[in-house]
C-alpha cells in the first residue's frame, strides 16, 4: 500500500462522503437490532447491528477469499497470510498489535475457511476506535517481510501437525478430499508440508495484493455501536493507507454456481496407530443458497443434533458404541456436503457403519415421524437464537450474510423460515439427500480384513 499526500487524502474523503450509499436493512425495535449498511467509492463494504444493552462491542472484516482460490501450489497461502497480518504494519509491530488490544483487557483473533477469511476484536463498547484502527491497520499495511515469513512457517507446520495428531479433526479434511477429490474445496486449508514449505514471501504479497482490495472486503461491527461513528472511523483508516483510491470500485458479488457432485460409494482408509477409530460417512448436500436449507436444518438436527437424535440414541444410549456421535452439513455457494461422524473402538467400526447406513435408509424410504420433525425445529429454533446472545456471534452474522448472500435476515424472519418447514419439506429433502449411494472416510488401526469389508458400508 502506498503513502499518498495530505491534498489527496483531504479531496478522497471529500469524494467519499458525497457518494456513500447508506441503507437500513433491518429496523429494529427503538433502534435495538438495527442492521445498517454503507458503500463507499472504494467498493468497502461496512454493516452494523445496534444493541445499546451490551457494553461489548465486536468489530470484524470479512475477506472474499478462502482456500478454494488458492492453485495447487498455493494451497495453504490463504492461511498463511491470515498468520503473518498479525506480524506488524508500518506502524505497529507483532507486539504493538496484540499489547493493544490485550491492554484494553480485549481478545482478538482470526479464522481461514474454504470460501472467506474472517479478522475481528472483542472489547468495551468505550475502546471500539481502538479495535477498528488496529484491525483496519493489519488489514491495508501489512508488511509480510521475508523474516516474518520465515519464522512462521514453523508455527503453521506445527498447527499442521497438531491438526494430523487430532483425528477427530483430520477426518473431517479426510472427508472433504473422499467427496470433492484434489480440487480447491477438496484440498485442506491449511495446506500441506509441502506446499506451506514452497511459498514465498513474493508470492504471498502477490496473494494479499489480489484479494485484499476494498471490493472484496465487509466491515461488520456489532454491540454497542453508532452506525455513522464508526463508518467515519473505518473510512478514516482506510484512507491513511491509501486503500480508497478508487471512486466508481463495485463490490464483488456473492459466489454463484452449481456444482454437481457425483462422487458416490468411494472408500478412503488412513491407517494409523490411534485407540479408536473415526468414520465419516456421506454424501453429496446442497449449497448455501438453496431453498431446501431450511428443511435439511431440520433434517440434521433430527438425525444428529442433539441427545434426542435418532443416531445418538441409536449408537450411544441404547448400545454405548460410541461417546461422540452427531451428522452435520457443510455448505457451500456452488455445493454441499451431508456427513455422519462417530469415533468407536476399531472393534466395533462395521456394527457402528451399519447402524448408520441403516438410519440413513430407513429416513429416505420412510421419513421422520411428524414428532420428532416438530421437536427438531424446535431445537433448531432455539440453538439459533441461543447461538446469537454475543456480539460476537452478531458480527458473524451480518458480516458473513453481506459476504456471502449479499442480504441481511432478522432473527425473526429466520426464526420465520424453520417454523415454516412442514414434515413433507423434510421428507422430500431426505429422499433427495439421503437417498443418495454415500461414501466414507475411516481413520484408525483396521486390520487388512476390517479395511476390506469397509465397502460393506457404501454398497
Amino acid at each position: 500500500m502506498t503513502s499518498r499526500s495530505t491534498k489527496a487524502t483531504a479531496r478522497t474523503s471529500t469524494e467519499a462522503r458525497a457518494v456513500a450509499r447508506t441503507q437500513t436493512l433491518i429496523k429494529g425495535e427503538n433502534g435495538i437490532g438495527t442492521v445498517r449498511k454503507t458503500t463507499l467509492p472504494g467498493g468497502l463494504r461496512i454493516v452494523t447491528e445496534t444493541l445499546p444493552s451490551v457494553r461489548s462491542a465486536t468489530f470484524g472484516i470479512w475477506a472474499h477469499v478462502g482456500s478454494r482460490d488458492e492453485s495447487p501450489s498455493l494451497n495453504g497461502a490463504t492461511h498463511y497470510l491470515e498468520h503473518l497480518l498479525f506480524k506488524g504494519t508500518s506502524r505497529r509491530s507483532a507486539l504493538d498489535i496484540s499489547s493493544a488490544v490485550d491492554a484494553v483487557g480485549g481478545e482478538m483473533n482470526a479464522f481461514t475457511a474454504k470460501e472467506y477469511t474472517c479478522y475481528y476484536a472483542r472489547v468495551l463498547d468505550t475502546d471500539l476506535p481502538l479495535a477498528i484502527d488496529v484491525v483496519c491497520d493489519m488489514l491495508t499495511d501489512s508488511l509480510i517481510l521475508e523474516e516474518d515469513v520465515d519464522v512462521e512457517r514453523g508455527a503453521i507446520l506445527e498447527e499442521i501437525a497438531m491438526t494430523e495428531d487430532d483425528p477427530g479433526d483430520c477426518v473431517h479434511d479426510l472427508f472433504a478430499h473422499t467427496m470433492l477429490g484434489d480440487t480447491p474445496l477438496g484440498r485442506p486449508v491449511l495446506g500441506t508440508v509441502d506446499t506451506v514449505n514452497a511459498l514465498t514471501a513474493d508470492r504471498i504479497r502477490r496473494f494479499y495484493k489480489k484479494h485484499y482490495d476494498p471490493t472484496h472486503l465487509v466491515v461488520a461491527a456489532a454491540g454497542n455501536v453508532d452506525h455513522n461513528k464508526v463508518v467515519r472511523q473505518v473510512r478514516a483508516a482506510f484512507e491513511r493507507a491509501g486503500a480508497l483510491t478508487r471512486t466508481d470500485a463495485t463490490p464483488i458479488a456473492p459466489r454463484d454456481g452449481r456444482r454437481a457432485i457425483r462422487t458416490a460409494g468411494r472408500v478412503e482408509l488412513l491407517t494409523r496407530k490411534t485407540e479408536q477409530a473415526h468414520i465419516v460417512l456421506g454424501m453429496p448436500g446442497i449449497a448455501r443458497t438453496d431453498e431446501r436449507r431450511w428443511a435439511l436444518g431440520v433434517l440434521n438436527t433430527a438425525l444428529g443434533g442433539g441427545m434426542s437424535s435418532r443416531l445418538f440414541q441409536e449408537v450411544r444410549e441404547k448400545r454405548g458404541l460410541a461417546y461422540s456421535v452427531y451428522s452435520y452439513t457443510s455448505s457451500f455457494a456452488d455445493c454441499g456436503l451431508f456427513g455422519v461422524y462417530a469415533g468407536c473402538r476399531p472393534s466395533q467400526v462395521h456394527d457402528v457403519l451399519k447402524i448408520c447406513r441403516d438410519e440413513l435408509d430407513h429416513v429416505a424410504e420412510h421419513g421422520l415421524p411428524d414428532e420428532e420433525i416438530d421437536r427438531a425445529i424446535g431445537q433448531l429454533r432455539g440453538s439459533t437464537v441461543l447461538g446469537l446472545e454475543d456480539t460476537g456471534a452478531l458480527m458473524n452474522r451480518i458480516g458473513k450474510s453481506e459476504l456471502c448472500w449479499g442480504e441481511q435476515m432478522s432473527v425473526d424472519d429466520m426464526l420465520g423460515r424453520i417454523a415454516e418447514v412442514t414434515p413433507d419439506d423434510v421428507r422430500e429433502v431426505a429422499r433427495d439427500i439421503l437417498g443418495r449411494r454415500p461414501s466414507l472416510s475411516v481413520i484408525g488401526p483396521l486390520k487388512d480384513k476390517q479395511a476390506a469389508r469397509l465397502h460393506d458400508a457404501v454398497a
